[in-house]
């Protein structure tokens, strides 16, 4: 099963994320991290992600770039959090604007979700707010749209989550979630 959750900040889209893989789940469970912490909001924001999931099962993976050189069990449920930080690092992690990283970001996450059982891939959705923002960040917008576009094609699943609540758009998880 391959699901994209999309939502906006602190809309719940990382627990119910860790919610369906665990329900999914019928072998080894990793939490995939791609945040690498700026700041301490960055730092206290990847606490509180460690502390919800105590407990849970999951084996962390903490890779923000060049996500193709990790080895996954073919059997694994991953719990991809985040397409967003992904994307930024690949983007703008050499101290200038890589402009083909969103479709290595969409090459290098069919790979992934093509090399596991399971993957629950989340995203905040940043690109609906209407404000026109300067050409880097338009830039970033766009390319995180399209990333998601793609995914959306190819996935079983697209929901959305605002205040914990999902709706789906593409696939149901009524089966999981019930």
């Amino acid at each position: 099963m391959k699901i994209l959750i999309l939502g906006g900040s602190k809309s719940g889209k990382s627990s119910t994320g860790q919610e369906l893989c665990r329900r999914l789940a019928q072998g080894p469970l990793i939490y995939w991290a791609t945040m690498e912490p700026c700041d301490s909001e960055d730092e206290a924001r990847i606490v509180r992600h460690i502390e919800d999931r105590d407990g849970m099962g999951f084996e962390t993976i903490e890779k923000g770039r060049n996500i193709r050189d990790a080895q996954v069990p073919a059997d694994s449920t991953i719990m991809f959090d985040a397409v967003t930080a992904l994307l930024a690092n690949e983007m703008f992690g050499k101290g200038c604007v890589d402009r083909d990283a969103g479709l290595r970001v969409i090459e290098d996450l069919a790979d992934l979700s093509g090399r596991c059982s399971n993957i629950v891939c989340v995203c905040d959705e940043i690109w609906r707010d209407g404000t026109v923002y300067d050409e880097t960040t338009e830039l970033y917008r766009r390319e995180l749209a399209l990333v998601c576009r793609k995914l959306a094609e190819s996935f079983d699943v697209v929901g959305e989550v605002c205040c914990g609540i999902v709706k789906c758009y593409k696939g149901s998880l009524n089966e999981i979630l019930d």
